[in-house]
């Protein structure tokens, strides 16, 4: 007897969501995004921030977005995320719908909700897609793991209590307690 099918997601599902509600799209299956805590969005709004600042001080071309930013990481029909910050440096694959590509800098902060897709499936996804670097920021275990896929190394864990070197730019370093003060 053969198998089920598992029900494929596309892009045009994720247009037809309901108002206000969100979803990403990965491998064609849709992963509910349940609404941010106020230290989440504290996070987001501090780390894009600093990063902002910072490019702007160098006369940077980077664009930083904060979610809801839609990004078509693989540029396919299954696929679709709205990572919390994604940094892109190549203005060429800006649109007014998004990031058509992989973002140069991702960070996304946990949610309970989010835990295993942050930790698992959006790394393979981000490694995959040619992110060169991703930060996931976790406000309960207080610490940030940094991969850089460039470096093909192993991840760092940094506490909060200590500053976190920005990968894609060799000057700028942040602790994130600094940032919740």
């Amino acid at each position: 007897m053969p198998l089920l099918k598992e029900r494929i997601y596309t892009l045009e599902d994720i247009y037809n969501l309901p108002d206000g509600q969100r979803a990403e799209l990965i491998g064609g299956r849709l992963y509910d995004i349940a609404p941010p805590s106020r230290i989440h969005q504290r996070l987001v709004t501090e780390l894009a921030t600093a990063i902002n600042h910072h490019i702007k001080s160098q006369d940077g071309q980077c664009e930083v977005n904060v979610a809801p930013f839609a990004v078509f990481i693989n540029a396919d029909e299954e696929t679709y995320v709205e990572p919390d910050i994604s940094v892109v440096c190549d203005p060429r694959k800006l649109t007014d719908k998004g990031c058509n590509g992989a973002p140069d800098f991702i960070v996304e902060i946990v949610s309970p909700g989010s835990r295993k897709l942050d930790y698992t499936t959006k790394n393979a996804l981000y490694s995959d897609a040619g992110v060169r670097e991703y930060w996931i920021v976790d406000p309960a275990k207080e610490r940030t793991t940094i991969y850089r896929y460039e470096e093909d190394a192993a991840p760092t864990v940094i506490l909060f209590d200590h500053p976190v070197q920005v990968g894609i730019y060799q000057n700028l370093s942040i602790t994130i307690n600094d940032l919740l003060k």
